[in-house]
């Protein structure tokens, strides 16, 4: 799996519905990823927008050394922290939970118990630093390596790993809080 390279070669190449794919493919979790950061739902969309019209303006930048998703969210990493830096007010905005499994199969009780483990662990995500949130949201909802992580923050892949290794410790820590394990 080439993670987008092919369709970008497709749409540079004149195929429109090649740039579609694209967009189906990486919009909803580069915007997910963006919320992270910028705690804002509606500057997420935007700024995802962004990334994706700087796509289509600067064809020439990518230049297919990482893939594409890894470019994205390189892309979208820097434009959100741009964002902060700009921003003058601070408004909270809770993260939309994505449902992950299908009501229908779900009792009520286990419905409760999942909505109870998602909330929780958007909570303790919330109390980490930037830093781990986003190592933990690359590596394991994104399925990204620890190299295209590295790559996308600017990191090493050493320092992805000591991130990680802090980020499962303290996610430990706060959700065995009361001695309760939730996960």
């Amino acid at each position: 799996m080439d993670n987008g390279a092919s369709s970008y070669r497709r749409y540079l190449d004149g195929d429109e519905t090649a740039f579609d794919e694209i967009m189906k493919t990486y919009f909803d979790n580069l915007i997910f990823f963006i919320d992270r950061y910028v705690r804002d739902t509606a500057a997420a969309e935007d700024i995802a927008i962004d990334v994706f019209s700087d796509l289509i303006v600067h064809k020439n930048r990518y230049n297919f050394k990482f893939t594409l998703k890894t470019y994205l969210f390189m892309l979208a990493r820097s434009r959100a922290l741009n964002y902060i830096k700009r921003r003058n007010r601070f408004s909270m905005v809770d993260i939309s939970h994505a449902e992950g499994e299908a009501a229908e199969r779900l009792s009520l009780e286990e419905h409760i118990i999942a909505d109870e483990r998602k909330a929780a662990l958007s909570k303790a995500l919330d109390g980490l630093g930037d830093d781990m949130r986003a190592a933990i949201h690359l590596i394991y909802f994104e399925e990204l390596s620890y190299d295209e992580a590295a790559k996308v923050m600017k990191k090493n892949r050493k320092q992805i790993d000591n991130l990680l290794y802090r980020a499962k410790a303290s996610l430990r820590a706060i959700l065995s809080k009361d001695g309760e394990w939730i996960l």
